[in-house]
C-alpha cells in the first residue's frame, strides 16, 4: 500500500482478489487435483501452443480503480485470448489429475476467468464477452473446455462486488493500524529504566529495521533481549519502516518468552494484533484423518465458515494457541489452516524458523513477497546454523515405497486400478534403485558419502511424483483407504527433486543403513547461499542470541558476510556475583570416559556440597550422564537427583522445571544434556537454580556428515575443524553456563571441567568479561566455593 495525501492507494493481483475470504466457498482440502509446479507450467505451454493463429498468450492487463477514498490497482495476466473476427473468447486453464468428466464447477477459478474477462472488457468495449475455463488433465493430456457468455453489466458489476469487499477488508485494516499506531505514539520503554546495554541494544534494533539492515547482536542472558527487540521492532512498525514481523524461534520456550512481552505491552497499553503458529502435527484436531473435506469434518465445508472464525478472533489483540484452538473447534475449521489465515492479517506472527525461512512453509500465504517490507526477529540465532542445514536438505527413505507397494497390492479390484497399477509400476522402479544402491553400499563399491547427485534417480522420481499426483486426485478408496502416508511420501519426493535442482558444491549425497531400511540424504554443508535467498523475502532482519562468538563465523554460515552490521554487548551484571570455575586436571574425551567417570562425580560431589540449593549439571550424551549418573549414586550425596530422559513430553519437561520452583531447603541435582530442552531458552531465577556444571567442551559427536561439513569449509579456506566441531560445541557450553546468572540480583556459580579449556583454541572462545578460577582436584573446587558463598 501506498500512502497518498489523500486517497489510500493498493495494489492486488486478479487471484488474490478473488481468493479473498468471503469469495472462497466449500472444502479444505491438501491434496487437490490441480498439477503440482513440476507440470503446470508446462501444460499451460502446451494448451497455449495448441491454438489457432490470432491466438495471445499471457496478456498483461490492469485496471485501475477508485471507490471512495481509496484507490485500487488490479492486474494479472491473461492465460490466452481467442481473437475472432466477430468476437472475443477470454480463456483460463487449470491443470488437473481428476478424470475430466467427473470434474465439479468450481466457483473459484469461474471467478478468476470472470475478473479477467471484465478487465479486458472495459478496455475493449463489447456488449457480450465469452469467457472459457480449459482444464488440461495430466495424466492423458486431454483437455475439457467450459464456456459461458456474460455480460458487460454483470462483469462489471461482480467486479465491483468484489473490489468492495476486497477493500472492505482493507477498510478494516486501516482503522486497526490507526489504533495500533497511536497506541505506540510517545510511547516509551515499558520499565522505567533500561537494564545496561538494553538501550544502546534497542536503540540499535530501531536503526537497522529503519535503514533496511542485516544485524548480528549479542547480549548477555539475562539483559533482557526478548523486549529491547520487540519494542524498537513495534516503533518502527508503527513508523511506517516496515509492513509486518516475524518473531522467528528455535523451540516453543522461545516463542513462549514473546508472548510473556507482549502481554506486558498490552498492560501498558500497546495494540498489536498477533498470532502464533503451532506445527500442523502439533495442533491438528483430527491426526488420524486426511486433509479433506471426505475424511475430516473440521474441513468439511471449511471456507463456509472460515470468515466468521476469524471475524471472531480479530476481537483479540494477541492469537495464541489456546484462543485458536477454541475458535475452530467452535466453527469447526482446522486450527492450523486458520492460524495461517490469520497470519495474513496480522502485525506480528510468532513462529518456528521454518515458517519464515523454508521455502516449503507456504509463505506467500503468510503475506511473506520477496523483499516484500517484512522484518525478521531471529531468536536464538546461534541455532540457526543446525536448522538451516536440516531445512535445505532432504532424505528419501526406502520404506515408504515398500510400504506403499504392499498397500496398492491388498486390493487389485479397486475403481482406480489402472491408476495404482501405473502409481504402484513407479514406486517399484524406486524401491528397486534404492535396493540396488544399498547392496553396492554394502558391498564397498559406494562410499558411505560423496560429492556427486544421484542424477538417474531423479526422473523416477519425476514419473513418482506424476502418478502420486493423479492418485491422489482421485481421493481414498478400499485399495487406500488413508490417503496421508501417500501424501507424506508425494511431498519427501517433491522436496528431494526441488534439492536436487539446487544441487552444487554445498551439497554432499549420503547414503545410510539403519534400524532396517535404508536412507539417501542430500546434505546440505553450507547453508549460506540458501540462507541469503531466503532474507531476501524481507527488508530487514535482526539475529539475536547470547552467544554469536566468533561473530565471523555466524556471518559466513548464515549468509551475512557482506551485509551484516554488529553488536556486541559485554555482561551488565555485577562480575562479584559470578563464580566461575575451571577444572582443566580431567579428560572427558570419548576414549578417557570410563576412566574419569568416577573422578567427574567426586568433583560434581564437591560443587554442589559447597551450598544447598538447586543445580543443574550438563553432559555431553545420555550415556555419559548415565556413567557419571551411577559413580555419583554410589557415594551416597545428600541430595535429591532427577535425571532428563531422551525425547521427554511436554508435560515432563514442565514437571522437571516445577522442581526446581518447589524445592526449599536441602539440594536438588538435575542431570541434563548440553543443547537440549534445558541447555538454553528457560529461565530460573534468583534461588530457583544456585550452580550450573558443563562437562567437557560440547563437541557433536564425530561422523561421516560432520566429516564432509569440515572438509568443506576447509576447501573453502577456514578452519574445517572449528566450523564443524569447536564452535557448535563452545555454544553449547556457553548457552548452558548462562543458565546461571539472569538478573542483577542474581549469585551463581559455574564449573567447567575438561583439560581442553585450558588450551588456547578453547581458551579464546570463552567471554572476554570472565575471570575464571583455574581448579585441579576437588578439594580446589569446595576451597573456591567456600571462598565465594
Amino acid at each position: 500500500m501506498k500512502k497518498g495525501a489523500s486517497k489510500k492507494h493498493f495494489k492486488v493481483s486478479v487471484r488474490s482478489l478473488v481468493e479473498q475470504l468471503s469469495l472462497r466457498r466449500g472444502d479444505l482440502t491438501l491434496a487437490s487435483g490441480g498439477g503440482g509446479p513440476l507440470d503446470g507450467a508446462r501444460a499451460h505451454q502446451k494448451v497455449q501452443r495448441s491454438r489457432p493463429g490470432g491466438y495471445r498468450s499471457e496478456v498483461a492487463i490492469s485496471h485501475r480503480v477508485e471507490r471512495g477514498e481509496f484507490v485500487l490497482e488490479v492486474g494479472g495476466r491473461i492465460d490466452g485470448v481467442f481473437l475472432h473476427s466477430d468476437r472475443v473468447v477470454i480463456e483460463e486453464i487449470k491443470t488437473t489429475h481428476k478424470e475430466l468428466e467427473a470434474l465439479e464447477e468450481n466457483q473459484l477459478h469461474w471467478n478468476q476467468a470472470k475478473i479477467y474477462s471484465h478487465l479486458w472488457a472495459r478496455e475493449h468495449d463489447p456488449d457480450r464477452i465469452e469467457t472459457q475455463l480449459t482444464y488440461y488433465h495430466l495424466p492423458s493430456g486431454r483437455t475439457r473446455e467450459l464456456r459461458r457468455v456474460f455480460s458487460r453489466e454483470e462483469l462489471r458489476d461482480f467486479f465491483l462486488q468484489a473490489v468492495d469487499r476486497y477493500l472492505e477488508w482493507q477498510r478494516a485494516m486501516l482503522a486497526w493500524k490507526c489504533i495500533r499506531d497511536e497506541s505506540m505514539r510517545g510511547r516509551g520503554f515499558p520499565f522505567a529504566d533500561f537494564r545496561p546495554g538494553q538501550g544502546l541494544m534497542s536503540d540499535r534494533i530501531y536503526q537497522a529495521i529503519q535503514q533496511g539492515d542485516r544485524l548480528l547482536v549479542e547480549a548477555p542472558t539475562g539483559i533482557g533481549k526478548t523486549m529491547a527487540v520487540l519494542f524498537p521492532a513495534l516503533k518502527a512498525l508503527a513508523e511506517g519502516h516496515t509492513q509486518k514481523l516475524f518473531y522467528l524461534a528455535a523451540r516453543t520456550t522461545g516463542k513462549g518468552v514473546a508472548e510473556k512481552a507482549l502481554v506486558q505491552l498490552g498492560r501498558q497499553g500497546v495494540r498489536l494484533r498477533s498470532v502464533t503458529l503451532t506445527a500442523r502435527e502439533k495442533i491438528c484436531f483430527n491426526p488420524e484423518k486426511a486433509c479433506n473435506g471426505e475424511e475430516c469434518a473440521f474441513a468439511r465445508g471449511y471456507y463456509d465458515r472460515l470468515g466468521e472464525a476469524v471475524e471472531e478472533l480479530f476481537g483479540h489483540d494477541s492469537i495464541v494457541r489456546p484462543i485458536i484452538e477454541r475458535a475452530a473447534r467452535k466453527h469447526r475449521v482446522c486450527p492450523f489452516e486458520l492460524s495461517l489465515e490469520l497470519a495474513l492479517w496480522s502485525d506480528l506472527v510468532i513462529c518456528d524458523y521454518n515458517h519464515g525461512l523454508d521455502p516449503r512453509s507456504g509463505l506467500k500465504r503468510l503475506g511473506i513477497e520477496d523483499r516484500g517490507g517484512c522484518t525478521f526477529l531471529v531468536d536464538e540465532a546461534h541455532n540457526l546454523v543446525d536448522r538451516s542445514r536440516r531445512m535445505f536438505s532432504a532424505r528419501l527413505r526406502k520404506r515408504p515405497f515398500l510400504d506403499l507397494l504392499r498397500a496398492l497390492g491388498r486390493d487389485t479390484t479397486s475403481p482406480a486400478g489402472g491408476v495404482n497399477e501405473l502409481l504402484a509400476r513407479s514406486a517399484r522402479r524406486i524401491n528397486d534403485w534404492l535396493a540396488k544402491t544399498r547392496r553396492r553400499l554394502e558391498r564397498g563399491d559406494l562410499p558411505a558419502a560423496d560429492r556427486e547427485a544421484p542424477h538417474d534417480l531423479t526422473p523416477l522420481l519425476r514419473e513418482f511424483a506424476g502418478e502420486a499426483e493423479h492418485r491422489l486426485a482421485l481421493g481414498p478408496d478400499g485399495s487406500l483407504p488413508n490417503l496421508e502416508d501417500l501424501l507424506d511420501l508425494y511431498f519427501e519426493v517433491t522436496w528431494f527433486l526441488k534439492t536436487a535442482e539446487q544441487y552444487d558444491e554445498n551439497y554432499a549425497t549420503c547414503r545410510e543403513t539403519k534400524k532396517g531400511d535404508f536412507s539417501l540424504r542430500l546434505l546440505c554443508l553450507d547453508p549460506a547461499l540458501r540462507l541469503e535467498e531466503a532474507l531476501k523475502r524481507c527488508s530487514s532482519a535482526v539475529f539475536f542470541s547470547a552467544t554469536l562468538t566468533p561473530m565471523h563465523y555466524f556471518e559466513r554460515v548464515l549468509g551475512l558476510a557482506r551485509t551484516a552490521q554488529r553488536l556486541v554487548l559485554p555482561s551488565p551484571f555485577p562480575a562479584d556475583n559470578h563464580c566461575l570455575l575451571i577444572y582443566d586436571g580431567i579428560s572427558t574425551r570419548y576414549r578417557d570416559r570410563t576412566d574419569t567417570a568416577s573422578a567427574v562425580a567426586r568433583a560434581l560431589i564437591a560443587f554442589v556440597s559447597a551450598r544447598p540449593g538447586n543445580y543443574l549439571l550438563f553432559f555431553p550424551s545420555y550415556p555419559y550422564l548415565s556413567m557419571v549418573h551411577q559413580h555419583f549414586c554410589s557415594q551416597s550425596p545428600p541430595a535429591e537427583i532427577i535425571l532428563q530422559r531422551p525425547a521427554m513430553a511436554e508435560e515432563e519437561r514442565e514437571a522437571f522445571l516445577e522442581r526446581f520452583a518447589e524445592q526449599q531447603g536441602g539440594t536438588l541435582v538435575a542431570f541434563s544434556v548440553m543443547g537440549g530442552v534445558f541447555g538454553e531458552g528457560i529461565d530460573l531465577v534468583g534461588e530457583q537454580l544456585t550452580g550450573a556444571v558443563v562437562v567437557g567442551v560440547g563437541l557433536p559427536g564425530i561422523c561421516p556428515e560432520r566429516e564432509l561439513i569440515a572438509d568443506h569449509f576447509q576447501q573453502q579456506e577456514c578452519r574445517g575443524f572449528d566450523y564443524a566441531y569447536r564452535y557448535p560445541g563452545i555454544h553449547r557450553v556457553l548457552q548452558a553456563a548462562g543458565r546461571v546468572i539472569r538478573s542483577e540480583n542474581d549469585r551463581g556459580a559455574v564449573l567447567l571441567i575438561d583439560d581442553r579449556f585450558s588450551h588456547f583454541g578453547y581458551r579464546r572462545l570463552l567471554p572476554g568479561q570472565w575471570n575464571p578460577v583455574w581448579v585441579g582436584s576437588e578439594r580446589a573446587v569446595g576451597m573456591a566455593l567456600n571462598r565465594f558463598w
